[in-house]
């Protein structure tokens, strides 16, 4: 499929006949990924409630039977844009965890979230939104538990070799991305202080938190149960 750009505009010339010039066109790919980068935008500004069809056809310069054709409505659009982000945030995490000690491993988990906010704010806002679509593809919480299940192995080695039960690898590893996942909620708008002294300080905390794991932890409160 090829789509119009703009509008056919008309220009006269020296005897006063109208001339038309020649339309910009895209082919059905880019009109794709135009709207795409449309809803995207719209969807970080205004949520998927505030955006409209009308609105992202106005935007690309189309009518709606275009948006309609391409995703079947704003619904279609929308989950395409959640999967997208969700897939290049996770790719970011899982590609970053290259080194062997763990340390490191938790300084290149957190810098790998950090610089996604950075790099793709807007996907991020729609990110850590709640989905109001049933059968979106996935949600905020899914993808810190995919991403959370890629740390469990590394997690499992470590605490088998410090003598702990490598069955908690799963829980751990769902704190320490949860603990790295909420605070970049925080830092998206406040961006204080610069993104390495907050991945520096994530680390920190979760670091010496797991060199000083007890074995087996106790609750000194009247609770036990």
């Amino acid at each position: 499929m090829i789509d119009a750009v703009a509008t056919d505009s008309s220009s006269t010339s020296s005897n006063d006949k109208p001339r038309r010039t020649r339309r910009t066109r895209m082919t059905g790919a880019e009109r794709r990924q135009q709207l795409l980068e449309i809803g995207r935008t719209l969807f970080a500004a205004k949520g998927f409630e505030g955006t409209s069809v009308e609105e992202i056809a106005a935007k690309a310069g189309v009518s709606k039977p275009v948006v309609y054709e391409h995703f079947g409505g704003k619904e279609g659009l929308y989950a395409v844009v959640v999967d997208r982000e969700m897939r290049r945030l996770l790719d970011m995490v899982t590609g970053s965890l290259t080194a062997g000690h763990p340390r490191e491993l938790l300084e290149q988990a957190a810098f790998a979230l950090l610089d996604y906010i950075e790099e793709s704010t807007d996907g991020f806002r729609i990110l850590v939104r709640d989905s109001p679509i049933p059968q979106s593809t996935g949600s905020f919480a899914s993808l810190i538990s995919d991403i959370a299940t890629q740390v469990e192995d590394i997690l499992g080695k470590e605490f088998k070799s410090r003598g702990f039960d490598p069955k908690l690898a799963p829980l751990y590893a769902q704190a320490l991305v949860g603990m790295v996942a909420l605070t970049g909620q925080w830092w998206l708008d406040v961006r204080r202080p610069k993104k390495a002294e907050v991945a520096a300080h994530l680390v920190n905390l979760a670091w010496h938190g797991l060199d000083g794991l007890e074995p087996k932890p106790r609750l000194i409160g009247h609770r036990k149960s």
